[in-house]
């Protein structure tokens, strides 16, 4: 029995290590190909030399991936020329990008959240733009996919204070981003005062991109309608006037007959829904200390919380 026993034990023991690499392969073989070049700054988390990067003076609309995995990291409109030799980005796609202390004890270096890849490092508080931040990123670590490819698509609700209506979307699976702004109205670039002090037309509009694949079109407005009081026609809780309107914004028939079509269950169950249906107009972004409000000051919506209407 000893001599059995010990056999068995062997032979399981001789089993895990080749099990290991197979699985270490395949998980391996889910990844790019690298250059030894790209190794090099990828994987042994070297640096390209300044100014000779693919995408240093780059300006093309779109997103950047990770060479390595390809998860989206940084997007076009959040690019800006810092003129330090490598591609500078004051913001990243949420989760995207992991901080971690660099082995100098000095910065700060930032990695692909989802394979470790070295991306390059992070500085805070040199001023370049508003968001204060640099992402100092090597050429190498990235890959570009022009706007045109994504596939992403972008759907637009106003229901009272921009702030809750972005917290609610921005956790639903499937969004990429949501961004609070302004539409509806008639002046151009208008500000926070102006929207709130003037009658300038425009509502306090979330900007929700999302990929079609994991959430629907359907599938968001009845998020919408469940997280804010559509028969509110005043305004959305204490918030009243006429910037915190409900209304969804359509960009095809497709859009506007969906969302007519879920406006009319919502009256079949009693619900007087004052929500109104209009088409998209110009989104303007609004101030950066209203981006990610929430999720910047830990507090928690106001004037929004989830109801099950559907």
């Amino acid at each position: 029995m000893h001599s059995k026993y010990l056999f068995m034990v062997l032979f399981m023991f001789l089993l895990i290590p080749a099990g290991y690499a197979w699985e270490k392969r395949g998980l391996k073989s889910l990844y790019n190909e690298l250059t030894p070049q790209e190794k090099y700054v990828i994987i042994d988390k070297g640096t390209e030399r300044p100014f000779t990067g693919k995408y240093n003076e780059f300006n093309e609309e779109g997103v950047y991936l990770c060479k390595q995995c390809g998860t989206p990291l940084y997007r076009s409109r959040d690019k800006f020329s810092s003129h330090c030799g490598w591609p500078s980005f004051d913001d990243e796609i949420q989760g995207a990008v992991k901080h971690v202390p660099d082995k100098d004890g000095r910065r700060t270096e930032i990695v692909c959240a989802n394979c470790g890849g070295h991306l390059g490092h992070v500085f805070i508080g040199e001023g370049f733009t508003e968001k204060n931040t640099r992402h100092c990123v090597n050429s190498i670590s990235l890959d570009f996919k022009p706007a045109a490819l994504t596939g992403n698509k972008k759907a637009y609700f106003a229901g009272g204070c921009f702030w809750g209506v972005e917290h609610y979307f921005e956790k639903r699976e499937g969004v990429i981003e949501a961004r609070s702004g302004y539409m509806g109205g008639k002046l151009e670039n208008p500000t926070y005062k102006d929207v709130s002090y003037k009658e300038t037309g425009h509502v306090e509009v979330v900007e929700v991109e999302y990929d079609p694949k994991k959430v629907t079109f359907e599938e968001l407005t009845k998020l919408f309608f469940e997280i804010h009081d559509p028969t509110q026609r005043d305004g959305q809780g204490p918030d009243i006037g006429s910037q915190y309107l409900s209304v969804v914004f359509y960009n095809d028939e497709a859009e506007k007959e969906t969302t007519e079509n879920l406006i009319g269950i919502l009256k079949d169950k009693g619900y007087g829904v004052a929500t109104k249906v209009r088409k998209v107009d110009t989104f303007w972004l609004a101030e950066e200390y209203h981006q990610n409000y929430y999720r910047k000051t830990g507090k928690s919506p106001y004037c929004h919380s989830y109801k099950k209407r559907f």
